[in-house]
């Protein structure tokens, strides 16, 4: 799969020279709200303890310790083809369409809900070269306030979220998103939350999300 996303990337001119730059990002200043806001541990979604109890291996903590990526236009290119590359591969259908049950983290194949397409993202990334530690799964309320997962990427510039939702790269600031929680840097299976007043403990399930 690495294999195949690597040789889509080399096509498209991405991981080569004289790359049409995907979108536009300020690789020069940091705003105030560059990052997400952390008050504290909280706990994960059942879906991702459930996945971790059948895939024990993919949430190892591998301590490392680059806590963010630099924003280059070649990681920016990057991020923006896995983005779209996932997004365009892989259909969007809920669990219960797909396993019949409310909640089933694990890889796509062919067809996931959105925690897959953050799952499947993550593992491209961390095979071209991307460190885990900045690539964070993250459980938000989208506009109607369900729940809805998406990567976030922390970089030298602030924390970008990719999203099966839409193509476009955008800061986590920008998404219209309300921020629940992440996984913590420094051990993937602790999570933080990103909301105040307790919010954090709750909506432990994410809803299956359809791209618009």
């Amino acid at each position: 799969m690495i294999k195949s996303l690597t040789m889509a990337l080399l096509i498209t001119g991405v991981l080569g020279t004289g790359v049409a730059h995907a979108g536009k990002a300020n690789f020069n200043t940091l705003d105030a709200d560059a990052y997400t806001p952390v008050f504290g541990k909280t706990l994960a979604p059942i879906g991702y303890v459930n996945f971790c109890a059948r895939n024990r291996n993919e949430c190892k903590n591998i301590g490392g310790n680059i806590r963010a990526i630099k924003l280059t236009r070649q990681n920016w290119d990057i991020l923006n083809q896995v983005n779209k590359y996932s997004n365009r591969t892989t259909a969007p259908l809920t669990d219960a369409e797909l396993y019949d049950v409310p909640e089933y983290w694990t890889y796509p194949k062919g067809a996931g809900d959105c925690e897959d397409f953050v799952l499947q993202k993550k593992r491209y990334l961390e095979g071209l070269g991307f460190p885990s530690e900045t690539m964070l799964i993250t459980v938000v309320l989208d506009q109607k306030g369900l729940g809805h997962a998406v990567l976030t990427v922390r970089t030298d510039k602030g924390d970008f979220i990719l999203d099966n939702m839409r193509d476009k790269i955008v800061k986590w600031s920008e998404t219209g998103y309300t921020f629940i929680k992440r996984q913590s840097q420094k051990n993937p299976n602790i999570w933080l939350s990103l909301a105040n007043r307790g919010q954090g403990v709750i909506n432990t399930t994410v809803a299956g999300r359809k791209r618009k």
